[in-house]
């Protein structure tokens, strides 16, 4: 039985990017919150308590900021897919899950949000 099974979130990072397909949209920046859940085998890490054996949620955020920041989105599905990537892609994570919310983007709504996942084997 593996007790290390580590669950990393990362809540509400608060971003602008270009995203959507309105003129408005595409001529201005609007905020973006993402959260963000990476599972991993932590028993290494937890054993010897050193960084090089523990996935570094800094490094992967740094790169999520540079893709939202850097980039422009016609799409939802497209941001969330880029960023769940970014949060799949070191090997030893088992399971991920991006979410990124749009504030305001419908009248008399808060926000609009998609999710997508992935399970690697």
């Amino acid at each position: 039985m593996n007790l290390n099974l580590a669950t990393i979130r990362i809540k509400n990072l608060r971003l602008r990017t270009y995203i959507g397909i309105n003129e408005d949209e595409i001529k201005n920046q609007q905020d973006v919150v993402i959260n963000i859940i990476i599972e991993y085998d932590a028993q290494k890490a937890t054993d010897t308590d050193q960084m090089q054996d523990a996935l570094n949620y800094k490094t992967i955020t740094k790169a999520i900021i540079r893709l939202v920041e850097d980039n422009r989105f016609s799409l939802l599905e497209k941001l969330t897919a880029d960023v769940l990537a970014i949060a799949a892609e070191h090997p030893w994570v088992t399971f991920a899950e991006a979410e990124v919310d749009k504030p305001h983007a419908l009248r008399f709504s808060d926000s609009v949000s998609l999710a997508l996942s992935c399970t690697k084997g």
